[in-house]
């Protein structure tokens, strides 16, 4: 019995070693000679764009004062203050700004002239002594080919100052008997137009064509923005809060 178990020992260590040899063998066929068996390399994580917030502009601040140099005609050059020229505000405030764009200057004949034609031209197509910013703009169009204004709500005294910061005299029409100025005869007229042309720190800056001393009148703040009301046929404290500009 025990010669029986050594015989049956052998033939399984000799399948072992066998087996051992192969493995030896397969290893080496696939690994070149001198070189080394290295891990398989791991990805790096990449690192997470940064992102920026973007910075807010910020507003420029306001000139401290300004003011343009629009020529000035009373809206009765000869001192005659029939219908016609009663009426005039809003045909002679538009001519200022027309020839400040223009940079061209008048005589008071000249300019006269203008506004008797204009006044005649709106007269012709049905319309009163009295429009509206709309109504001046759609003439500026259709008699001086001025095609670039534009109507803009007023909510502070700092949006008349940016226009005329930017070099835009500011056509605004008013209840004139609000208006603070002294030259006017009866109290001043229910409706009235004007060009503000400047600023400082006294106030608004004024062509007003309703009187000879009309030109650089000064308003304070708060009088000129409470008056500004555009044309209201019904009541003129009602009428909104607008200019008219040229870009």
């Amino acid at each position: 019995m025990k010669r029986r178990v050594k015989k049956q020992i052998l033939p399984a260590l000799a399948v072992a070693a066998l087996a051992l040899s192969a493995t030896l063998l397969f290893t080496s066929s696939t690994t070149a000679p001198g070189s080394t068996v290295r891990p398989s390399p791991t990805a790096t994580p990449k690192a997470s764009a940064k992102t920026t917030a973007t910075p807010t502009p910020t507003a420029t601040p306001l000139p401290s004062s300004a003011q343009l140099v629009v020529p000035f005609l009373v809206q009765a050059p000869f001192g005659i203050w029939d219908p016609l020229h009663e009426d005039a505000c809003e045909e002679t405030s538009l001519m200022m700004v027309r020839h400040f764009y223009e940079k061209t200057t008048f005589t008071r004949e000249e300019g006269d002239a203008e506004i008797t034609e204009f006044v005649r031209y709106q007269e012709a197509r049905g319309y009163g002594v009295s429009i509206s910013l709309q109504d001046l703009n759609m003439f500026a169009k259709m008699f001086y080919n001025m095609d670039t204004g534009r109507i803009v709500t007023i909510k502070s005294v700092d949006d008349i100052k940016k226009e005329i910061a930017a070099g835009r005299p500011v056509i605004v029409g008013a209840a004139g008997k609000e208006l603070e100025n002294k030259n006017f005869s009866n109290g001043g007229p229910v409706y009235h137009m004007l060009v503000i042309t400047g600023y400082d720190a006294r106030g608004f800056i004024t062509n007003d064509p309703g009187v000879s001393q009309g030109e650089d009148f000064r308003y304070s703040y708060d009088n000129l923005y409470n008056a500004i009301h555009n044309w209201d046929p019904t009541d003129i404290k009602k009428g909104a809060k607008e200019l008219l500009v040229f870009d």
